[in-house]
């Protein structure tokens, strides 16, 4: 979190966060994650660890839930450890910043790639480099398999 810092909207900078969903504690599952996520319209910060180690995610202005279109702002951006910090800004194209239903959660999108997603049950997910926020494949491959994943809100 703290290298995030920077690049978060300002009015966050100085705020605690605190961990609202781990799949540690909380177990495997979207609809879970939907419960934990946080206060409407409270921001969140998605991070996802996949089975090569890898760390990636993203920061959303608003709380992850279910929905039946697209929500979010411009504020929202993909970010990747890979070994250092990388961050995907909205480039305006389009405004598919988030969308969840029971069965897939997804960031970024366009064309029908989605820049970063995660199954019902948070075992898979993948990245594809989307209009949305013209980024790279967050993780090596474009599928990958879920190590564990947190969600992170305002204290």
């Amino acid at each position: 979190l703290p290298q995030l810092g920077p690049h978060l909207p300002p009015r966050l900078t100085q705020q605690p966060w605190r961990l609202l969903y781990c799949t540690s504690r909380d177990g495997f599952s979207l609809r879970s994650l939907y419960r934990c996520g946080g206060q409407p319209g409270s921001p969140a910060l998605l991070l996802i660890r996949d089975t090569e180690a890898q760390a990636f995610g993203a920061f959303c202005a608003t709380a992850i839930h279910c929905s039946n279109g697209f929500y979010g702002t411009g504020e929202t951006f993909l970010f990747s450890f890979s070994p250092e910090l990388k961050v995907f800004r909205w480039t305006g194209r389009n405004n598919f910043f988030m969308k969840g239903d029971v069965d897939l959660l997804m960031v970024g999108g366009g064309s029908g790639r989605f820049g970063l997603w995660l199954d019902g049950d948070l075992h898979h997910g993948g990245s594809h480099p989307c209009e949305t926020f013209d980024n790279e494949t967050l993780s090596p491959q474009e599928e990958f398999c879920v190590q564990d994943v947190e969600v992170w809100g305002l204290a």
